[in-house]
C-alpha cells in the first residue's frame, strides 16, 4: 500500500491527471478539513469552467450529486454543506441551455436531504430549494415535477419533533419550502398546476395549521412562525387568478370544518380577513359565493356552526368593495333569508327534521336567536355595499319572501340603515314604489307594517322620524326642534307624480280591519314626514283633505271597522291636523283645530291619541256602535269648521277650490287585485 499516491479526496495520485477536468475541479473545492469550508479560489475556477463549457454543467451536477449522496450515507455532514453551497453558487451563476439537466441533479440532492431524518439536513435542503425558487430560468422545463416537494414540505409543516425549538425550525422550513414551490410553479405553464386540489389540499391546511398553532404559542409567550405563515398565505392568495379562487378557498372551509373552528369564530374570521384582503378585489364575490354555498351545506348543523359562517360572511361583506358582491346579488339575500327562515322553524319545532318527532340534535333556542341576529346584521352589511337601485331591489326581494315571524322590522332597519338620499325620484323610482305599495294592500298586517317602515326610512332625510314615534297632541311643536328644508324641484316632481298613490295607501291602511296600534302610529309618522320633507302648498292642501277624509271614514256606517279602529282613526286625524296647522303658521287655522281638541278633551277623550294609543285604552266605551259615531256632536268634529279653513287658508295663498273638494281615494283594478 502506497499512501503517498492518494490525495485527500481518495483519488489515486498517479491517476488523478487522467480524471476528467470537471471532476478534478469539483474535487478541489473540498478541503481536507470540512470545517475550513468551501475552497473559494477553486470554486471560482469551477464556476469559470462551467460558464466556459456549459455542456459540462449537467456532468458537474451529476458528480456533485454522487459525492453528496456518498457523504450523507457516511454522515460526513460538513462535506454535504460544502456540496450544497457549491450547487447554490453554480445555480446563481449559470443561465444556459444546459441548466435543466443541472437542475435535475440539484433537485435530486435537495430531495436526498429532505428525506433525511436529520433536522439540520432538512433545513439545509429547504434553504437551497428556496434560493433556487427565486431564480428566474431562461429555458423552459418540460419534465420537472414538484409533487414530492409539496408533500415533503407539507409534512415538515406538521413536524412533531420532540425539541420545541427544533420543531419550530422544521415547521418554518416547511412553510418557506411551500412558499418556494408556489413561486417556482405558479407562473410556469409547463408545470403541473399548483392550484389543483391535490396540491392545494396539502398546502393550505399546512399553512392554517401553523397559523393556528402559532397563535396558541404566541399567547403562551413563545415565538412562532405566525408572521411567516401569514405572509406565505397572503402571497399564495395574491397570485390566485379568477379560476383558482375556489380551489384555494375550499381547503380553508374543510379545515375549519374538520377542526371545529367555526364555533369559536375568531380564527375563522381571521382566515377570511386574510383571504379577502389578499385576493384581487374583483374576485371577492367568488369567496362570498363559496361561503354562501357552505352555509347551505351546513343547514342542519348546530346553530353555533352556522353562526360562525354567518359572522365570517359579515366580515367579508364589510371588506368587499362596493358592488363586488357580484352579478348574483339576490342570491346572497336569498340564501341568508332562507337560513333565517330555517332557524326560526328549528326554534319553533325544536327539530332539524320536520318529518321526525324527535330531533337528531337538541335545538338550543338562545343559540338560534343569536344566529338570527347574526343573519340580520349580515343582510344589513351586504345591503350597505350596494348602490341605491340595488338596495331597493333587495327590499322588494325581502318582502316577496314568506314572512318570517317577528323579524321583519329588524330586517328593514338593518337594510335601510345608512340609506341616505337627496333625490326622492332616485330613492323611490316607479319600478320600486309601485310594487312596494302593492304590498301595503296585502291582508298580512306584518307585511303592511313592513311597507310603512321602509317608506319612513327612505323619506326621512333629516332624522325627524324619532320625534314622531308616539302620537300625541303637542301644543307647541317648536319643542320638537324639527328640521325642515324648502322642497326642491325634484321633491315637487316626486309628489306630483306619486303623491296621490301615497295618499291612497295611507287612507286604505287606516281602513284595514287588522290594523293595530303600531300601524296607526306608523301611518301618523308617515303623514308627519311627508309634511316635513315633501310638502309644498299643494301637498299641504291635499294632506288636510286626506285628514278630513279619514275622519269621515271613522264616521261612516258603511265601513265594518272595529270600534277601536274608529277611535284610532279619529285620534290620528286630530293629532295630524294639530301638527299641520302649526306647520302652516296660519293662526286662525290653528285656533279652529285647538277648539275642537279642547272640546274632545272634556267630553270625548277616546277620540284623542293620549287615551287611544296606550297599552290598555281605558276610555274607549265598550257600548259604542258605528251608529254612535255617525251621531257625534258636530262640535267634536273638524268638518264643521271647513268653511273657516277655506277662508283663512285662502287668505294665506292656499288653493281654496281644491281644499273645498272632499278627498275621495281613486285606485285602480290592479291595486284592488293586489
Amino acid at each position: 500500500f502506497f499512501p503517498h499516491l492518494f490525495s485527500s479526496t481518495g483519488v489515486c495520485g498517479c491517476c488523478g491527471a487522467l480524471r476528467p477536468r470537471y471532476k478534478r475541479l469539483v474535487d478541489n473545492i473540498f478541503p481536507e478539513d470540512p470545517e475550513d469550508g468551501l475552497v473559494k479560489a477553486n470554486m471560482e475556477k469551477l464556476t469559470f469552467y462551467a460558464l466556459s463549457a456549459p455542456e459540462k454543467l449537467d456532468r458537474i451536477g451529476a458528480y456533485l450529486s454522487e459525492r453528496l449522496s456518498r457523504d450523507v450515507a457516511r454522515h460526513r455532514y460538513g462535506y454535504v454543506c460544502i456540496a450544497m453551497e457549491a450547487l447554490d453558487q453554480l445555480l446563481m451563476a449559470c443561465h444556459c441551455q444546459s441548466i435543466n439537466l443541472f437542475v435535475e441533479s440539484f433537485l435530486k440532492m435537495v430531495r436526498k436531504l429532505l428525506e433525511s431524518d436529520k433536522p439540520n439536513l432538512q433545513i439545509l435542503g429547504t434553504n437551497s430549494f428556496v434560493k433556487f425558487a427565486n431564480i428566474e430560468e431562461d429555458t423552459p422545463s418540460y419534465h420537472r415535477s414538484y409533487d414530492f416537494f409539496v408533500s415533503r414540505f407539507s409534512e415538515m409543516c406538521h413536524s412533531s419533533y420532540e425539541d420545541p425549538d427544533i420543531r419550530t425550525k422544521i415547521r418554518m422550513a416547511g412553510i418557506k419550502g411551500l412558499q418556494g414551490v408556489v413561486r417556482k410553479t405558479v407562473n410556469d405553464e409547463l408545470q403541473a398546476n399548483i392550484w389543483d386540489p391535490q396540491h392545494m389540499d396539502k398546502i393550505v391546511p399546512s399553512l392554517l395549521f401553523n397559523l393556528q398553532c402559532g397563535e396558541d404559542r404566541e399567547r403562551m409567550g413563545e415565538k412562532g412562525p405566525v408572521e411567516l405563515t401569514e405572509r406565505c398565505f397572503r402571497e399564495l392568495l395574491g397570485r390566485a387568478a379568477y379560476g383558482n379562487i375556489k380551489n384555494a378557498v375550499t381547503p380553508v372551509l374543510m379545515h375549519l370544518d374538520n377542526h371545529s373552528l367555526w364555533e369559536g369564530k375568531v380564527f375563522a374570521v381571521r382566515c377570511f380577513k386574510i383571504i379577502m384582503y389578499s385576493i384581487q378585489s374583483q374576485h371577492s364575490h367568488l369567496v362570498i359565493q363559496q361561503l354562501l354555498g357552505h352555509l347551505d351545506a351546513n343547514s342542519k348543523n348546530s346553530a353555533t356552526v352556522r353562526a360562525g359562517i354567518v359572522e365570517v360572511l359579515l366580515e367579508a361583506a364589510a371588506i368587499a368593495a362596493s358592488g363586488s358582491v357580484g352579478p348574483t346579488v339576490l342570491e346572497v339575500f336569498n340564501t341568508l333569508l332562507r337560513q333565517l327562515r330555517l332557524s326560526v322553524d328549528y326554534e319553533l319545532t325544536g327539530s332539524y327534521d320536520p318529518t321526525s318527532n324527535i330531533g337528531i340534535k337538541i335545538i338550543k333556542t338562545h343559540e338560534e336567536r343569536q344566529l338570527q341576529e347574526a343573519v340580520i346584521r349580515t343582510i344589513g352589511s351586504f345591503a350597505n355595499t350596494l348602490p341605491t337601485y340595488q338596495r331597493s331591489e333587495v327590499m322588494l326581494f325581502i318582502m316577496g319572501k314568506i314572512p318570517v315571524p317577528g323579524v321583519h322590522p329588524a330586517l328593514v332597519s338593518t337594510v335601510t340603515a345608512g340609506f341616505q338620499t337627496t333625490n326622492m325620484l332616485t330613492a323611490l323610482p316607479s319600478s320600486f314604489l309601485e310594487p312596494l305599495l302593492s304590498f301595503s294592500l296585502t291582508e298580512d298586517p306584518e307585511v303592511r307594517l313592513l311597507v310603512l317602515t321602509i317608506l319612513l326610512s327612505l323619506i326621512d332625510r333629516h332624522d325627524n322620524r324619532p320625534k314622531f314615534s308616539t302620537i300625541s297632541i303637542i301644543s307647541d311643536i317648536s319643542v320638537l326642534k324639527l328640521k325642515v328644508d324648502k322642497c326642491s324641484r325634484q321633491d315637487n316632481l316626486f309628489m306630483k307624480k306619486h303623491g296621490q298613490q301615497l295618499y291612497r295607501h295611507i287612507y286604505l291602511g287606516c281602513k284595514e280591519q287588522s290594523s293595530g296600534r303600531q300601524h296607526y302610529e306608523t301611518l301618523y309618522t308617515l303623514l308627519a314626514l311627508l309634511s316635513m320633507e315633501l310638502a309644498n302648498e299643494e301637498v299641504v292642501v291635499d294632506l288636510i283633505r286626506l285628514a278630513l277624509a279619514l275622519q269621515d271614514l271613522a264616521l261612516s256606517t258603511d265601513e265594518s271597522l272595529p270600534i277601536y279602529n274608529r277611535c284610532a282613526v279619529h285620534a290620528l286625524a286630530a293629532a295630524y291636523l294639530n301638527l299641520i296647522c302649526q306647520l302652516t303658521t296660519v293662526p286662525a287655522f290653528c285656533q279652529h283645530i285647538h277648539e275642537v281638541i279642547e272640546v274632545r278633551q272634556k267630553e270625548s277623550p277616546y277620540l284623542l291619541p293620549e287615551d287611544v294609543f296606550i297599552d290598555n285604552p281605558k276610555y274607549v266605551p265598550t257600548t259604542l256602535t258605528p251608529l254612535f259615531f255617525l251621531n257625534l256632536d258636530t262640535v267634536l268634529l273638524f268638518t264643521h269648521v271647513l268653511a273657516s279653513y277655506i277662508f283663512v287658508l285662502g287668505g294665506s295663498g292656499y288653493n281654496t277650490e281644491r281644499l273645498a273638494t272632499p278627498y275621495v281615494p281613486q285606485y285602480t283594478g290592479k291595486e284592488r287585485l293586489g
